[in-house]
């Protein structure tokens, strides 16, 4: 226990001082410069808290899927998923939330800190439609912060070199891990099968 860091004063001890740049690339607002990477963004990870802890979900879609509709605020679209509503649960008894936004091939990722809500506006949802599907709900985020993450992350990573993406038959299948969690109630061989199919037809 005498390892441990247990104090803000230990901490800036141990790290020292922090980087000018660091603190000057933030803000609390969309500059035209950080818009730019929120449109590009085909997929953010989505972080909220509530009462039973935290989550963390991973969001996807065409490039500028999650809409800036002015300098401080975003429009998350609330896509087909599995009805947990994690997310949306926390929401709604808790607004905090931050998005991490990444780029296939981009190093820097961009961190939005904001309150959310949750709104089902008649024309809102339509804005967001695809294939004449809208999204039962749009996350309405208010930015508090923005600010870039340095290509450190993903240069350690190797996160884009297609030399190191691992084969998806050299782990555990989404079936053979729900039949692993349901004593083979659910999941398996036939379930791995349909759902190619099915997440082709159920994304929207």
């Amino acid at each position: 226990m005498s390892h441990l860091i247990t104090t803000v004063a230990e901490l800036e001890a141990l790290y020292g001082e922090i980087n000018q740049g660091s603190l000057l690339k933030e803000t609390d607002r969309v500059i035209p410069e950080y818009r730019a990477f929120i449109e590009a963004a085909p997929f953010a990870a989505l972080a909220t808290r509530g009462p039973e802890g935290l989550d963390c979900s991973p969001r996807g879609d065409g490039p500028g899927f999650v809409r800036v509709q002015d300098e401080k605020t975003l429009l998350l679209p609330d896509r087909r998923g599995n009805n947990r509503i994690d997310s949306l649960r926390n929401i709604v008894r808790d607004p905090g939330v931050a998005l991490l936004f990444l780029i296939p091939g981009i190093g820097e990722t961009l961190r939005v800190n904001g309150r959310a809500a949750i709104s089902v506006d008649p024309d809102l949802l339509e804005g967001f439609s695809v294939d004449g599907r809208a999204p039962k709900s749009v996350i309405m985020i208010t930015v508090e912060a923005v600010y870039f993450q340095c290509a450190r992350a993903i240069l350690r990573s190797q996160l884009w070199n297609p030399d190191r993406h691992v084969a998806r038959d050299s782990l555990p299948s989404a079936g053979q891990m729900l039949a692993a969690l349901t004593k083979n109630q659910l999941g398996g061989e036939t379930y791995d099968m349909a759902l190619p199919e099915r997440q082709r037809t159920t994304l929207y």
